[in-house]
């Protein structure tokens, strides 16, 4: 099993920038890789970015450019958030993957952006 708990969200003005954090607890040396996601109200959840152990990652073409995904060690993994969108408003997510698929989630942390 493994926990995720993430931080840092908030309210921020459009343009302006905040970093998420998501500590993992638990089996975490099972895992492939993690990932953030966002779901806004009434949409479907979307993948934002993704990071293994090698340090390979991942982007959506949404965020690509804006958003910096990394992690400084087993436990902790970072989502640097630049030039936000009202429309970015959303609860984001930690997921952890296991055997190709995300299996683990944390709770959410809400984020709003004011226009």
């Amino acid at each position: 099993q493994v926990q995720l708990v993430e931080s840092g969200g908030g309210l921020v003005q459009a343009g302006g920038s905040l970093r998420l954090s998501c500590v993992a607890s638990g089996r975490t040396f099972s895992t492939d890789s993690m990932g953030w996601f966002r779901q806004a109200p009434g949409k479907e959840r979307e993948i934002l970015a993704d990071i293994n152990w090698s340090g390979t990652t991942y982007y959506a073409d949404s965020v690509k450019g804006r958003f910096t995904i990394s992690r400084d060690n087993a436990k902790t993994v970072y989502l640097q958030m630049n030039s936000l969108k009202p429309e970015e408003t959303a609860i984001y997510y930690c997921a952890a993957k296991y055997r190709g698929a995300y299996v683990y989630w944390g709770q959410g942390t809400q984020v709003t952006v004011s226009s």
